[in-house]
């Protein structure tokens, strides 16, 4: 082999190094571009449902608003507490602004003698996100007039918890289910959420065909 077939076997050899490193590069800037599409339509659905819990707020008479506030703000405290303890509380803010009553969203860490005030989508770690909207999805069916029917569908509930904090979840759920008399429908890849059902299937995929079968559950 001459010189330059040498040499141009050696460009050959970089360029395709250099094109499959490239190739690497978007295939993660593609899965990042997807995370990050996911993560907005999370928050959109966040946002989503504290303008429903807003919007019940300001349908009712002040003396119903307050007494719905204080429903809400206890539901999500308990809910808060149950899963990451004592020094979580939840607090509904509420204003008149040009005429109409809003509602603005705090969780409150105690340390101590010292509180901070933040809002959920601020406070430690996502899983604070994840325990408040699923104690707003289930304050808004509770608290919901005329009555919302049904069950309460659930997708990905708890995904940013820990977990070191995931079984109390299950049981969050499994109590909210018992006490409120509401069927829960969820969809999750968390094998503890998972056993918390009365029933669990699994979905998987293959050679193009989705099938489905009854997964053995834990009953306690």
């Amino acid at each position: 082999m001459t010189a330059t077939e040498l040499e141009v076997q050696s460009l050959v050899a970089r360029a395709r190094q250099v094109l499959e490193q490239r190739r690497g590069r978007r295939e993660q800037l593609q899965e990042q571009l997807a995370r990050l599409r996911k993560s907005l339509a999370e928050r959109q659905r966040d946002r989503q449902l504290y303008g429903q819990v807003a919007a019940l707020l300001r349908t009712v008479a002040e003396h119903a608003r307050r007494d719905a506030r204080e429903q809400v703000e206890m539901l999500v405290t308990d809910a808060l507490r149950y899963v990451f303890g004592p020094h979580l509380e939840f607090q509904v803010v509420t204003q008149e602004r040009a005429g109409r009553s809003e509602a603005e969203f705090y969780v409150v860490s105690s340390y101590g003698t010292h509180r901070v005030q933040t809002r959920p989508q601020d406070a430690r770690g996502g899983g604070v996100v994840d325990v408040v909207s699923l104690a707003l999805r289930a304050a808004l069916l509770l608290l919901a007039r005329p009555p919302l029917a049904g069950p309460m569908v659930l997708d990905e509930p708890a995904k940013h918890v820990s977990e070191e904090y995931i079984a109390r979840v299950a049981s969050f759920l499994k109590e909210t289910s018992s006490s409120f008399g509401r069927q829960v429908i969820m969809v999750t890849h968390n094998q503890h959420l998972a056993q918390t059902g009365d029933k669990a299937y699994l979905v998987e995929m293959k050679e193009g065909v989705s099938r489905v079968r009854e997964l053995a559950v834990s009953l306690t």
